[in-house]
């Protein structure tokens, strides 16, 4: 999956908040605030094509954490995603 086209991640008042850009978002009324390790995760897979595991691997590539709290997590985060209509 990849980050669907027309969000983008910006920061506003110390804050990292998904905004949808561009007519083909004009529905999206939710606003979804990311903690600093779901900001570095947006930013780190960028356009490319990921999917949980690839979090897992990121996670696992920064921070000292066992490979089944960073599964779950990206899980987690990857789910998240997806629910919000994020992912395409």
């Amino acid at each position: 999956m990849k980050i669907r086209k027309g969000f983008v991640l910006r920061e506003m008042c110390g804050e990292h908040i998904v905004s949808a850009e561009g007519i083909d978002n004009f529905d999206f009324n939710k606003v979804i605030s990311l903690n600093d390790t779901a900001a570095w995760l947006w930013d780190a897979v960028g356009d490319s094509d990921f999917n949980a595991d690839t979090l897992t691997e990121l996670l696992l590539s920064r921070y000292e954490v066992d490979r089944q709290t960073a599964a779950a997590d990206a899980a987690a985060l990857f789910g998240k995603w997806q629910d919000a209509g994020l992912l395409e």
